[in-house]
């Protein structure tokens, strides 16, 4: 049993790497036309600026998932937070599109090396009934950056300079290299004694390839995505053109939001480890969703902005922390990173593509069509969860006390039987 006051400072340190992940990528939504005026970027160039940072952290996610199955996550986890505090003090250096650019890239390439194993450290830590709660707890971090990070950052690119939140964030990732550093220990490593050679790696993601319940996961993961692109990075721009809003405004219906999110996140996940993961993630999509989509018929003035933004962010943090747990239960701990990675990958490619889709839907078309795109895709993923994907855990289930190496066999024989063996149930 591991000690409870280890696990909060393991909490602790994840919940503030992602926090300030979270906060530094999303930022760039709100103040992305302070970033603009003061760089000179045209808008079919602005969308651009997403794609930059997702590509490169998907092919780093994608490289790296399997050589953190071989030498465990924390020394992934402690090389991608300090390369990302370095990165992200460079914006501070940036002087026009292309200078922004590459370091966003640079900055891309650390959070590659960060995203997939931040997940599977989790699944690595807890075990299989707390994994939902813990989870939940972690993804807090993406609503504290809503609440805290953004809000924040937006107020210091609106008096003082675009540059001023990336520096923030350097800090604040910083502290959480440290905090990694000397409080997260490293779980014991299956594949220590195996060579990690590229016909291996190979093998691992072939072995993935075969399962169709594991790449419509992958694709659930990029479709979520790109309805994160399509929806929120145009959507401060659009309540500011559409109400001539101004930085302050921004913040506070971002922190009304974030704030919301943060108390659901938690509750979710910790359900999900009673009742099963599928159910919220399906229920959650859906009523996304209708939210998605109602957005330019419901937000007529900007009152009705707070509680509609809230709730979406509400039904995306009842999602997040019970998908995330489907993600390291549906495959062994040995490749684990490698199943991680290959969800992160694809959903960094649905990042990029949903980010430069956006700035040309938005500014040729209409944010209507981006609304409509990201609810789309958000129903998809409901669909693809509730008839494509199976269930994992339940702690209502007989095995709730089992210990973790009988509680894989018992997850194996629950997987309807796709014609390949993934693990052995222990004798």
């Amino acid at each position: 049993m591991k000690n409870r006051y280890a696990s909060h400072l393991v909490l602790a340190a994840l919940w503030l790497m992602v926090f300030s992940i979270s906060s530094q990528m999303m930022v760039i939504s709100p103040i992305l036309p302070n970033i603009a005026t003061a760089l000179e970027i045209s808008k079919p160039l602005q969308g651009s600026l997403i794609s930059a940072y997702a590509i490169p952290l998907g092919i780093l996610a994608f490289i790296i998932g399997p050589i953190s199955d071989k030498i465990g996550r924390r020394r992934v986890l402690i090389t991608g937070t300090g390369i990302m505090s370095i990165t992200l003090f460079m914006h501070a250096f940036v002087y026009d599109y292309t200078s922004f650019l590459i370091i966003r890239m640079l900055t891309g390439a650390a959070g590659g090396l960060l995203s997939g194993a931040s997940i599977a450290y989790v699944g690595d830590y807890f075990p299989a009934h707390k994994r939902g709660w813990a989870n939940g707890i972690v993804m807090t971090g993406i609503a504290g950056g809503f609440s805290l990070g953004i809000p924040i950052g937006t107020l210091l690119a609106e008096f003082g300079s675009f540059r001023y939140p990336f520096v923030m964030f350097a800090v604040t990732m910083m502290i959480a290299a440290v905090l990694i550093w000397f409080y997260l220990p490293q779980p014991s490593i299956r594949n220590l004694n195996k060579k990690l050679t590229l016909s291996q790696i190979k093998e691992n993601y072939i072995s993935l390839f075969k399962r169709p319940e594991l790449l419509a996961l992958a694709a659930s993961f990029a479709l979520m995505s790109f309805c994160v692109a399509m929806y929120m990075i145009f959507l401060p721009t659009w309540l500011t053109d559409t109400f001539k809003l101004n930085g302050y405004s921004i913040a506070s219906i971002v922190f009304v939001a974030g704030f919301s999110g943060a108390i659901v996140s938690p509750f979710s996940g910790k359900l999900s480890d009673r009742l099963g993961r599928k159910v919220f993630v399906v229920n959650a999509c859906m009523g996304l969703s209708i939210a998605i989509a109602m957005t330019t018929l419901f937000i007529t003035d900007v009152w009705l902005a707070y509680p509609l933004v809230a709730l979406a962010m509400m039904l995306d943090a009842a999602r997040i922390g019970p998908f995330q747990a489907l993600i390291t239960e549906l495959v062994p701990e040995e490749t684990r990173g490698t199943m991680v990675s290959l969800s992160v990958t694809v959903g960094q490619l649905g990042m990029g593509f949903g980010g430069a889709l956006a700035g040309f839907t938005y500014h040729e078309i209409g944010f209507v069509y981006n609304t409509t795109l990201a609810a789309l895709a958000i129903l998809l993923v409901g669909i693809i969860v509730a008839w494509v994907i199976p269930e994992t855990y339940s702690k209502s289930d007989s095995d709730k006390m089992m210990p973790k190496e009988e509680q894989i066999g018992v997850l194996y024989e629950r997987l309807p039987n796709r014609g390949v063996l993934v693990w052995e149930k222990k004798k």
